[in-house]
């Protein structure tokens, strides 16, 4: 698998000195990654509790908040946090889009699909598994940010969940299936059943946990 941090030459690819090249470059001198893990978890924790406090239900979710959801939750950690990454990125074999792309894609991600597919207040259960299905996997084949794709589509999902009225999302099925996962996410350039059938799973994990 391809190192997640293996950048050369550009700043959003330095480590923390002292960190054995394990963590990136960062405002609060940490060089251990599990507490680096720790800080951006809580951190996130605090984005969320905000975010869903402010959020209607039929508000329109733009790129734009997606950029201010990132910088508030990295902004004191990183000094790139909220801004498109400037180097190319990629899993195993698989590329995400690449760096110089990412300003259009946004744009298109924001056009022609959150637009779409948000609000999702009054959509009903197949609506909103297509509609998460749909902008989950725009947004993690762009993966627009040097760091925390993945959190921050994920609480995206979580938002347009509570906005047509489901609970909050349990996404154990995708941790506990992560190879199933990421080959939904591949084949999502071109079929989009597989992300929808782990939707599908998500979502009904969910409605258990509250029912349960």
């Amino acid at each position: 698998m391809t190192n997640r941090y293996d950048t050369t030459g550009n700043p959003e690819g330095e480590f923390q000195p002292d960190s054995n090249n394990q963590v990136l470059l960062n405002k609060l001198g940490i060089i251990n990654p599990d507490e680096m893990d720790d800080v951006e978890l809580e951190l996130l924790k605090q984005l969320t509790t905000s975010v869903l406090d402010e959020i209607e239900d039929d508000q329109l979710i733009t790129s734009d908040d997606l950029y201010e959801w990132h910088r508030r939750w990295l902004g004191n950690v990183y000094e790139w946090a909220g801004q498109d990454r400037s180097v190319n990125m990629g899993k195993a074999d698989f590329q995400f889009a690449a760096a110089h792309l990412i300003p259009k894609l946004m744009k298109d991600l924001n056009d022609k699909f959150l637009s779409k597919y948000t609000p999702c207040k009054g959509m009903e259960e197949k609506q909103l598994i297509d509609a998460l299905a749909n902008i989950h996997i725009e947004y993690i084949l762009v993966h627009p940010f040097r760091e925390g794709n993945g959190r921050l589509s994920r609480l995206l999902a979580v938002i347009m969940a509570l906005q047509a009225g489901q609970p909050l999302l349990d996404f154990t099925y995708m941790d506990s299936n992560k190879e199933l996962y990421f080959s939904a996410v591949q084949a999502g350039l071109d079929n989009i059943e597989p992300m929808k059938d782990v939707f599908r799973q998500v979502l009904r994990d969910s409605q258990q946990n509250v029912g349960g």
